[in-house]
């Protein structure tokens, strides 16, 4: 980047930091949040960025054994959908999926989206699986397996920094509505803990040598 583009970012960033502060300072005092700020939050601006610097390890052999695993599994799952739809087709595609479900079988719900396609959302598919209908429940199954392999166990070991060998998140401190901390690139807080898959990500997060790691 250019020193001068750098320079005009850089002035407005704190030109807009400063204009943030004076219009919501004087908010804290009037709305009684001073002390959340003063003894929670902008002290723990410093223990965040400790931790993104810091970064967390993972073990990747892991990762790499898993999206082995979740694909094997995964090409299974996909030909039992076949045998159950009576056709092949790309599972992962939103409108051939429609097609099928509600076009050539006429399962109950269809909606179409703006596009003119049959809407295939996750709530849409839970709701017909609780129904009793047997291929949205694997198609709902498939997609759950597809995304932690993807999100996590493929994806995750890109992460790792080729100086500190460890993924640096960012994380959030007011990025959510219910005030929780968040993270991204990577989202290391949604990784499921109540299905196996899931507990199996998890112990790809190892931690040093004499260090104990606690799962949240």
């Amino acid at each position: 980047v250019a020193i001068d583009k750098a320079a005009d970012y850089a002035a407005e960033d704190a030109d807009v930091t400063l204009r943030l502060w004076l219009t919501l300072k004087p908010r804290l005092a009037a709305e009684g949040k001073t002390t959340v700020y003063e003894t929670l939050e902008r002290p723990l601006v410093e223990v965040l960025g400790r931790m993104e610097r810091r970064g967390i390890s993972i073990d990747r052999s892991i990762l790499s054994r898993l999206s082995g695993e979740f694909g094997q599994r995964m090409a299974g799952m996909e030909e039992a959908v076949y045998e159950e739809a009576g056709e092949r087709f790309l599972i992962s595609s939103p409108k051939q999926l429609g097609d099928l479900l509600f076009g050539k079988m006429g399962l109950p719900g269809g909606k179409k989206t703006a596009t003119g396609q049959w809407s295939t959302t996750a709530s849409l598919l839970e709701d017909l699986a609780e129904e009793g209908h047997k291929l949205p429940r694997m198609i709902v199954d498939w997609r759950q397996l597809a995304k932690l392999k993807s999100t996590y166990t493929d994806a995750l070991p890109g992460y790792v920094h080729p100086h500190t060998h460890r993924v640096h998140t960012s994380y959030a401190l007011a990025a959510t509505t219910t005030g929780r901390l968040s993270s991204s690139e990577p989202n290391l807080q949604n990784i499921p803990i109540r299905t196996e898959e899931g507990r199996k990500i998890r112990t790809a997060f190892v931690a040093e040598k004499g260090h104990k790691l606690v799962s949240a």
